[in-house]
């Protein structure tokens, strides 16, 4: 025998008529009166706005091509934030870091600073709307407190709303992680172990002066430069194929442009550099190809067929790191 459908009932009278719809739980029946569920309801949209994946999270902030930077290929390194509102009473500082200790999203100092931690796995798919969310509840934590990741809503603000756009954003690379604590030099043995551990696994790491956002890096084998660049990505790679097909792509002897990364909706060009090269011997060589890569950018021509083979080889070697 045929199961009686129960009849669907509607609710008497809607919550809400006009406005934004309150979020509730996702179980818990719809603000808006339709009688279904929240996730069923308005919080299917509400969902798929936070989880969808912001292509370029840090658009739009100073110095976007160095946060792409430091959250992707830079160990260790802090910088300076400027909050658009200015700092609390209780709060003497706001710095950026690449990661903290225990992988914390934030610490609140004992002192009342707040060290916001860049190289986390976040709740959602928009990491500026993340890394706000815990920078606001960070500014109120209780010093000498860590702040644990939360889910953020469709449209709490972003670092774009909170942080000065005018203000400059200078990263500082650092040889090792000591920028976690306020003594470094008087530590128990157990923490100064802790540190030795980290800084033992970073790579030596050096943003170069001369050019915006490129950093050398050393590794057993061989140097590199790993250089973030804010062009756009077909922009891009068409002027780096014509360099390349015209033997113009390396940055001097023993040097070569072996690909790419895309990080955050951004290209990051990456050369092999001889053991040798340190990064203030890349000064000059990256500040030459800077002036040929903004002529090659300039021009607008079809690629030749050398040029498009090189392109190819581009983007068969092209990682997404994000």
């Amino acid at each position: 025998m045929a199961k009686k459908r129960r009849p669907q009932t509607k609710a008497a009278t809607p919550q809400l008529v006009d406005g934004e719809v309150p979020v509730v739980g996702a179980r818990e029946p719809c603000p808006c009166g339709s009688g279904r569920r929240y996730k069923a309801c308005h919080g299917r949209a509400a969902a798929q706005a936070v989880t969808e994946l912001v292509r370029r999270p840090f658009e739009g902030l100073p110095g976007e091509c160095d946060w792409v930077a430091l959250r992707e290929l830079v160990p260790a390194a802090t910088a300076s934030l400027t909050l658009k509102d200015g700092l609390p009473e209780d709060v003497p500082s706001v710095t950026l870091a690449t990661v903290l200790p225990m992988a914390w999203p934030a610490l609140r100092r004992d002192n009342g600073a707040v060290l916001l931690g860049l190289q986390n796995d976040t709740p959602s798919g928009d990491i500026s709307r993340d890394l706000a969310d815990v920078l606001r509840r960070a500014l109120t934590a209780r010093p000498g407190t860590p702040v644990a990741a939360e889910r953020t809503v469709a449209d709490a603000p972003r670092l774009q709303d909170l942080l000065d756009l005018d203000a400059p954003f200078v990263p500082e690379v650092h040889s090792g992680f000591e920028f976690w604590v306020e003594d470094a030099g008087n530590q128990s043995p157990e923490v100064a172990a802790s540190l030795e551990r980290a800084n033992s696994a970073a790579l030596p790491t050096v943003r170069l002066e001369g050019v915006e956002a490129a950093y050398w890096c050393e590794t057993p084998e061989k140097n590199h430069l790993r250089w973030v660049m804010p062009h756009p990505e077909e922009q891009l790679l068409d002027a780096l194929a014509r360099l390349h097909a015209a033997g113009a792509s390396s940055l001097g002897g023993d040097t070569r442009l072996v690909g790419s990364f895309r990080a955050h909706g951004l290209v990051v060009p990456v050369w092999d550099l001889p053991s040798a090269m340190g990064a203030e011997e890349c000064e000059k060589p990256a500040a030459a190809f800077a002036e040929r890569l903004a002529d090659a950018l300039a021009v607008t021509t079809p690629l030749t067929a050398d040029e498009r083979r090189a392109r190819s080889g581009f983007t068969n070697r092209q990682v997404t790191l994000n």
